[in-house]
C-alpha cells in the first residue's frame, strides 16, 4: 500500500479537510463543494489495490483492459488566509456488507492520510459527516462538532450555528462517530494533530434513504468557510439546496396524514437541555421510521 504524489507543492501551515460518502452524503458534498469553489489542484492519491475491490472491469474486444477502483485523492490550494489540503474518498475501506470503515484497513488508510498531512506541515484536520437528529426538514440544520482536544472547545463555541455533540440532550457527554470521520480524529490525536469533526443535522426520518441532503451540507460549508476565514460563491449551491427542498416537500406531502402529524411536532424542537422533554418519544421515533419505510416500499420510484 502506498501514497503516490504527482507533485510536492510548497505549503505553509496548511489544514487538511477530508470527506467520504455517508448518510445524506452531507460531509462529502460540503468538502467537495469547497474544493471545487477554491479550485484546488489534484496532487496525489492513495493507491487502491490493498483497500478496495474494483468498481468496474473494463473489457475491450473480449480482452480485460483495466480495473476501475474508487478514487481516494489529495488536492491543494494556497489562499490568502490559509493553505488547504483536501482528501476526497469515494468509498471507505469496509468489510463485506458494511458501509463504513472498520478494522486494520481503515486504520492503515487513516495513517496514510495523516502521513501526507504531516509531510506538508499540517497541524489541524477537519472531517465532516452527518448528525441524525430529531428535527423537521423545514428547520435550518445545525452543525454538531467534536474536537479531539479540550483546547478547541471554546473556539468552536464562538462560531454561529455550531453545537458540541456532548451538549446535545440525552448524550451525557457520550456519542459515536462512525467510520473514518471518527477514526481519523483519534489517530490524529495519537500523532499530535488537532482534529475536528463537523456534522450537519439530518432529520431522523431521512437517515435511511439513498438521496443527498445538501441543506445540511450548506450548514457545514458555512461553518468551514467561517473557521477558515475564506469566502466562496454560494449562489449555484444555494439553488441546488432550494431545488432539493422543493423535491422533499413534494415527497412529504405524499406521506400519510398520521405520519405527518407526528413529524410536524419536530418543527419547533429545541433539545440542548437534558431536562427538556422531547416532542416525540423513542417509541414514536421507531414507529415513524417503520411507517415511513413501509410508505417508501409502496411508493413507486420516480426519476
Amino acid at each position: 500500500m502506498a501514497v503516490r504524489l504527482y507533485k510536492e507543492p510548497k505549503l505553509e501551515d496548511p489544514v487538511l479537510i477530508a470527506g467520504w460518502p455517508g448518510i445524506g452524503n452531507i460531509g462529502i458534498i460540503a468538502v467537495d463543494t469547497l474544493r471545487g469553489a477554491v479550485k484546488a489542484e489534484e496532487f496525489g492519491e492513495i493507491e487502491p489495490w490493498d483497500f478496495f475491490y474494483p468498481k468496474k472491469v473494463l473489457i475491450e474486444d473480449g480482452e480485460l483492459k483495466d480495473l476501475e477502483f474508487p478514487i481516494n485523492k489529495f488536492y491543494f490550494r494556497k489562499t490568502e488566509k490559509k493553505d488547504l489540503i483536501f482528501f476526497i474518498g469515494e468509498e471507505q475501506p469496509a468489510g463485506i456488507g458494511r458501509a463504513y470503515a472498520e478494522g486494520i484497513k481503515a486504520y492503515q488508510m487513516a495513517n496514510l492520510i495523516l502521513d501526507v498531512a504531516l509531510k506538508f506541515g499540517c497541524r489541524r484536520v477537519y472531517t465532516s459527516g452527518a448528525a441524525v437528529a430529531p428535527i423537521h426538514h423545514t428547520v435550518k440544520p445545525r452543525v454538531w462538532a467534536v474536537p479531539n482536544s479540550g483546547d478547541l472547545v471554546d473556539e468552536l463555541r464562538s462560531y454561529e450555528n455550531i453545537v458540541l455533540m456532548s451538549d446535545i440532550e440525552e448524550r451525557g457527554g457520550q456519542g459515536n462517530i462512525t467510520g473514518l470521520n471518527g477514526l481519523l480524529l483519534g489517530v490524529a490525536k495519537k500523532r499530535g494533530l488537532e482534529a475536528i469533526c463537523v456534522m450537519g443535522e439530518i432529520p431522523i426520518y431521512f437517515q435511511g434513504f439513498p438521496f443527498p441532503y445538501p441543506k445540511a451540507s450548506k450548514s457545514v460549508l458555512d461553518v468551514l468557510t467561517a473557521i477558515l476565514g475564506i469566502s466562496i460563491e454560494m449562489e449555484r449551491f444555494t439553488a441546488i439546496v432550494e431545488r432539493n427542498e422543493r423535491e422533499i416537500e413534494r415527497l412529504y406531502e405524499k406521506f400519510p396524514s398520521e405520519i405527518k402529524e407526528q413529524l410536524d411536532k419536530l418543527r419547533y424542537v429545541t433539545y440542548t437541555k437534558p431536562t427538556e422533554p422531547g416532542p416525540i418519544t423513542e417509541e414514536d421515533k421507531v414507529r415513524i421510521l417503520e411507517d415511513i419505510d413501509r410508505f417508501f416500499k409502496k411508493e413507486p420510484k420516480e426519476d
